[in-house]
């Protein structure tokens, strides 16, 4: 699936990912290939993208997730 990361300044990610975890206001929830459409707020904490078995994080500090049809964009506030 299709990953966006956006901060107010830049473009941070984008690329093919095999998964998203994120840090969800409520806990966080991770993102999969066909995954129901959704959109959530996000609290402070990692960004998890998991790529053919490597992870890479990132630190996120809130903002809002869009995902449907295996495209994910991640509106960030400021992204570490």
């Amino acid at each position: 699936m299709n990953l966006e990361i956006i901060t107010p300044d830049k473009k941070v990610y984008a690329g093919v990912v095999d998964s998203v975890i994120l840090p969800g206001n409520n806990g966080g929830f991770q993102i999969l290939k066909d995954h129901a459409p959704i959109v959530s707020t996000l609290a402070k904490g990692n960004l998890v993208i998991e790529i053919n078995g490597k992870k890479e994080t990132f630190v996120v500090d809130g903002g809002v997730v869009e995902a449907a049809k295996n495209k994910v964009l991640v509106l960030a506030e400021s992204v570490a």
